[in-house]
Parts: C-alpha cells; sequence; structure tokens
C-alpha cells in the first residue's frame, strides 16, 4: 500500500469535504493507502486513527466512454445494501464535484474481510476451507441474481433487451478506443459470439466482474462483502456466471498479475461451480460455452485498454508492464472455447 499522499488523493481536501458534507464523521486528520490488486478504479483506505472508510475514484488519465462511473457505482451498492439480500459495504456519500479529488468519487464503509488473490493464499487455509470459500461464491451469486430489481428501485438500471448484442458493441468500441497493435483472432473472436448469439434467461443484476477477488470472505468464510461494482446494469446473469468459471478453469500464468486460485487444493472445478449455480437458481446453462468465451474477449479488452493506459504511462501500481502480453492468451482461450461449445 501506498501511504500519505497516494496518487488521485489527496486527505487534506478529503477531510475538509466530509467535515462540510458530514459532520462528525472524522474526528481527525486522514491518511490514505492505496489498495493495490485492482486494474481500473482506484480504491483507497482512509482513516482518522479511530475509523476506516473506503473511497472510490476513476483511474487517473486516460478515461474510456461508459466506463468508471462513480454514480452508478453508487447507486448499486446502495440499493441493494438496503436489500440485505446481498453483502455489500455501506455507501456513506457520492461526490461528483471534481474539485475536491480531481474526479467524481464515492465513500464507503470499510468491511473487515480478506481477498483470496492467489492459489497460495487458498492453500494456506486448507482444501476444506479452500472449498467452502469457492462454493460460498457462487451462492452469493445466486443470491444476487435473485434480487428483484424493481423491488430494489433498480428497475432503469439497464436495458436488458438486447443486451447481449449491445455488450458485443460496446466491447467492441472499447477495444477500437485502445487499440494500438495489432492482435491477432480478436476480429475472429468478436464475429464468431456475434454469430452465435444465445437466448437469454430473465434479467437480473449483473455485477460484471464477479470473481473472487473481488469479494471480501469474512472469518466465517463466507463472503462478507461484493466489491468493485463498476460494470453492473440489469442484463443476462449468464455472463457473470460465464465469468467466474473462465477464471475458475484459467490455468496460473507465472509473473502474472491476472489473479487465479485454481490450483489450491480442495478448489471446486468449473463443473461443480455450474452444477451448484444451476441447482440453486433453477437456470438453465446449457449454453454457458458462449457466455465463457465471451469473458474471454470481454478480458482481453479490459487487459488491452489497462495497457493502452501503461503505454501513456497513466497506471498506478505494479505487474502493468506484463498486462499486454496476456492478451493474445485470453484471445486464444476464447477461441477455443467458442469452438467446443
Amino acid at each position: 500500500m501506498s501511504k500519505g499522499n497516494p496518487p488521485g488523493l489527496d486527505p487534506e481536501r478529503l477531510r475538509a469535504y466530509l467535515e462540510r458534507e458530514l459532520p462528525g464523521l472524522v474526528q481527525g486528520p486522514l491518511v490514505a493507502e492505496l489498495i493495490e490488486g485492482g486494474r481500473s478504479n482506484l480504491t483507497y483506505a482512509v482513516s482518522d486513527g479511530t475509523g476506516r472508510w473506503v473511497v472510490r475514484r476513476p483511474p487517473l488519465g486516460h478515461v474510456l466512454a461508459t466506463a468508471h462511473d462513480m454514480r452508478r457505482e453508487h447507486r448499486v451498492i446502495s440499493a441493494l445494501h438496503r436489500t440485505a439480500a446481498v453483502p455489500v459495504p455501506g455507501a456513506l456519500l457520492l461526490c461528483e464535484d471534481e474539485s475536491v479529488l480531481g474526479a467524481p468519487f464515492y465513500v464507503m464503509e470499510f468491511v473487515e474481510g480478506t481477498p483470496y488473490r492467489t492459489a497460495a493464499q487458498l492453500t494456506e487455509i486448507g482444501p476444506d476451507r479452500a472449498r467452502k470459500v469457492v462454493l460460498g461464491l457462487a451462492d452469493t451469486l445466486v443470491q444476487l441474481h435473485a434480487v428483484d430489481p424493481e423491488a430494489a428501485g433498480l428497475a432503469d438500471f439497464g436495458r436488458p433487451g438486447g443486451f447481449l448484442e449491445r455488450q458485443l458493441r460496446r466491447w467492441g468500441k472499447q477495444l477500437e478506443a485502445s487499440r494500438n497493435r495489432e492482435l491477432p483472432g480478436i476480429d475472429a473472436l468478436r464475429s464468431g459470439l456475434a454469430a452465435a448469439l444465445p437466448a437469454s434467461p430473465a434479467a437480473t443484476v449483473v455485477h460484471g466482474d464477479y470473481r473472487l477477488d473481488n469479494v471480501l470472505i469474512g472469518a466465517d468464510d463466507t463472503v462478507a462483502a461484493v466489491l468493485d461494482w463498476e460494470m453492473s446494469t440489469l442484463g443476462d446473469p449468464l455472463t457473470d456466471l460465464g465469468l467466474l468459471v473462465m477464471y475458475s478453469e484459467q490455468e496460473p500464468v507465472p509473473g502474472s498479475p491476472i489473479s487465479t486460485t485454481r490450483d489450491a487444493p480442495g478448489h471446486p472445478g468449473p463443473a461443480e461451480i455450474v452444477e451448484r449455480y444451476a441447482a440453486a437458481s433453477g437456470r438453465d446453462v446449457s449454453a454457458l460455452p458462449w457466455y465463457t468465451a465471451f469473458a474471454y474477449f470481454k478480458l482481453a479488452v479490459i487487459l488491452e485498454g489497462i495497457h493502452y493506459r501503461y503505454t501513456l504511462g497513466q497506471t498506478v501500481g505494479a505487474g502493468f508492464d506484463r498486462i499486454g502480453q496476456l492478451v493474445p492468451l485470453f484471445i486464444d482461450n476464447g477461441l477455443t472455447t467458442l469452438r467446443k461449445g
């Protein structure tokens, strides 16, 4: 973690803003730390020595259209927190005045928990606990997809009709916005996905980046909080499951900053995760290879965007120098998965 005045957050300006908007919340000078591990929006832990909070803001520099929307992220966690159906931090306030920190941001409660990002971390807790953690991830996804968007006040949070077509167009546009080198196979993957669109089930709230290292695991090995809602919307719930399966089957890449935990003893395989989700949700998962291939495509685009920002010197954190090397791997895996499907 980077302490003091980490890039993108001035503790004194934040304290002045919080004292004005939430009098009595902060009891003294703030110390801020950049929480590393994220690859997009920046997350900070801030403390006055007594209380702790978390601040989220967009990345520095290059920002793709429709991405990094603090208002949407703040809205969805606020709505889900009220339902008590999905564990999320309580949202304290949203600030869209860019004069405070240089970008919109929001402040939420600090939740105690462990982010498991590597197989080594899961191995330390033993196979039985590791199995419980990963299967609990599937159970929490079922809970999320069972939330009634209208009852939660999220009926207009997205446009479910034509969701998959729009997703492909959106990620295609984001690819072009960051495209500055040859990427063999990426266009074949995009066109192959477009030619084989499945029929979507009834729309739900979808997280958009659902994986183990985007949740905090509590002391009882259950999900204490689901984090990083920047890609959430209303849409096809199987896109979340496809992404979870992709991360569960993706082989570890030595030196890669992309998290994978599948090699930990006790880690359930993709088939068991899918079966767990299908049994609890009642959804037909027969088209899941398409969704998994789409997850590979989406991550390839995200990684290429991060690589692009790295080449411009606009990223914060370690491991970004290797991101670009991973993109062809995800393209190839997406093509293989789509052909199998």
